[in-house]
């Protein structure tokens, strides 16, 4: 299929922490226009321990789990880590070392699943900078980190306690 043909997706993805590691939340909008109708969708989360870099990759990482189809998809994020991943080349650095020494790679390797389905582009977007739909984002992060059935994000805070254990017994 031909770039052409595919649907065109707009998202807009932002994480959020209470505190770093805590609290935790993502939210997005995935929006597409079909030349008579815009469609939108908004989807968010939250869990109880987390980070703020786990929340932003989850936020991009649920937006490419919504397609139902190959898309060209434009995503805009506040995180100059997932931007520069792809962008700057990090993901090709981080690939050629087995990627030694880098943090979250249970949801890199998702969202690196999910970015072979699509034609994807990152696009940068300053965060609390007034950009309604980023602003928005953020605004559905918040939802997600406040709300009553909080995730448990098992292999971040199995790691936790991996290293707490590992820190005590070498002190």
């Amino acid at each position: 299929m031909d770039n052409r043909e595919l649907k065109e997706i707009i998202v807009y993805t932002d994480g959020a922490c209470a505190g770093n590691p805590g609290i935790g939340g993502w939210g997005a909008t995935l929006s597409y226009c079909d030349g008579k109708k815009e469609h939108r969708k908004e989807i968010y989360g939250g869990y109880r321990n987390t980070t703020n870099n786990r929340m932003e990759l989850m936020a991009v990482i649920e937006s490419l789990k919504c397609l139902k189809e190959r898309c060209y998809v434009t995503i805009h994020t506040d995180s100059q880590y997932i931007t520069n991943a792809f962008n700057a080349g990090w993901l090709v650095n981080w690939q050629a070392k087995l990627w030694k020494n880098v943090k979250n790679i249970d949801l890199w390797h998702q969202l690196l699943a999910q970015t072979k389905q699509h034609q994807v582009r990152f696009v940068w977007v300053k965060g609390h900078n007034g950009h309604p739909e980023q602003e928005y984002s953020d605004y559905l992060a918040n939802l997600g980190l406040k709300s009553k059935n909080l995730l448990v994000d098992f292999v971040y805070e199995q790691k936790s306690v991996q290293e707490n254990l590992f820190d005590k017994l070498s002190a």
